[in-house]
């Protein structure tokens, strides 16, 4: 007999005391079925906030680490424990050899202050913790960098290498790449590990020529985690929340292409709105999550085998988490 998963969270959901998480870029039936839907920093605060002692979390893996970063008493589960392809890029090893390549190019370690992007393993955002540093988001990068160098310091941005450089060129600064042609921390403000993220790599200075073309006047809309060379051309770069925000205060006869994760895109308003590229950008680790999946993992707290737990050590939670308070701290 086959199984209503849908009924069948929605009793769970009902009888344990657990909280249903979905990211934006998750596919629409697990979506629906969450009890709180947001950006992962977003997700994670508010999880912390939730009375319910259970969290399930539909996303990547660094996102269910972010809750017990902040959350640590929280007993958290993910359906899958799916990678971000950018996360994966830098681990601590990747991240002390970036430290080691600006002190050889005559940065001493104390004048370097880290900054990682949210999107980063729980390990990372402890080394930049334990060297003063900080996490920042897509939507708040631009105050934590500038507040950043006002210590005089350089910036080691980590580890979404266009995140770093969009931001750096939005505030009129010098930025280069580790192991991307000349790179020199001594000439430049903001050094960038050489990360990215494969779905907003998608979207080219050709597809926005194809749409401006297409529809004359149309606005352009992208996330800054594209490419320095479609962030530059763009009509409004924005994280997550706030392109959608963008889209949704739009006239409703305005036309919008937008460059960000393609479950995004087609849940904004259903009139003038069209995704930025030729190809479906879908991040594939994100739609990994099924409803099968979502039940699966709500059994396994009814029948008292959690499976798929998130957990944190001690030691990394105490400097991952100051790292997200220097952060939070910063208005």
């Amino acid at each position: 007999m086959s199984i209503d998963y849908r009924a069948e969270i929605k009793r769970l959901k009902e009888e344990l005391d657990v909280t249903v998480v979905a990211h934006y870029y998750q596919r629409d039936e697990v979506f629906e079925m969450a009890d709180i839907t947001g950006d992962s920093l977003e997700l994670a605060r508010k999880c912390k906030a939730d009375k319910n002692p259970w969290v399930v979390f539909a996303g990547v893996g660094f996102m269910g680490q972010s809750v017990k970063v902040i959350a640590p008493e929280k007993r958290v589960l993910m359906p899958k424990i799916a990678c971000c392809a950018m996360a994966r890029m830098i681990d601590g090893s990747y991240f002390d050899d970036s430290v080691e390549y600006m002190v050889k190019h005559g940065i001493a370690k104390e004048n370097i202050l880290p900054i990682t992007y949210i999107n980063s393993d729980a390990s990372v955002k402890a080394k930049v913790g334990e060297m003063g540093g900080l996490v920042c988001t897509s939507s708040n990068a631009y105050k934590i960098i500038e507040k950043g160098l006002e210590s005089g310091k350089k910036i080691l941005f980590v580890p979404d290498r266009c995140l770093g450089q969009n931001f750096a060129n939005s505030m009129g600064l010098k930025s280069c790449v580790i192991g991307e042609g000349e790179c020199d921390p001594q000439e430049a403000d903001v050094i960038c590990f050489n990360g990215f993220c494969s779905v907003h790599q998608l979207f080219t200075v050709d597809d926005v020529e194809f749409y401006r073309n297409k529809y004359p006047g149309i606005k352009i809309a992208v996330h800054p985690e594209c490419d320095p060379s479609v962030v530059k051309i763009a009509d409004f770069v924005g994280s997550t929340s706030q392109l959608i925000k963008y889209v949704n205060d739009l006239d409703p006869e305005e036309k919008v292409a937008v460059g960000t994760e393609y479950n995004l895109v087609h849940r904004m308003r259903e009139k003038n709105t069209y995704v930025l590229s030729s190809t479906k950008p879908e991040c594939p680790t994100m739609n990994e999550t099924t409803l099968e999946d979502l039940y699966l993992t709500l059994k396994s707290i009814e029948d008292g085998k959690p499976m798929n737990e998130i957990i944190v050590d001690p030691h990394t939670v105490k400097y991952a988490n100051l790292a997200l308070e220097r952060m939070l701290a910063i208005k």
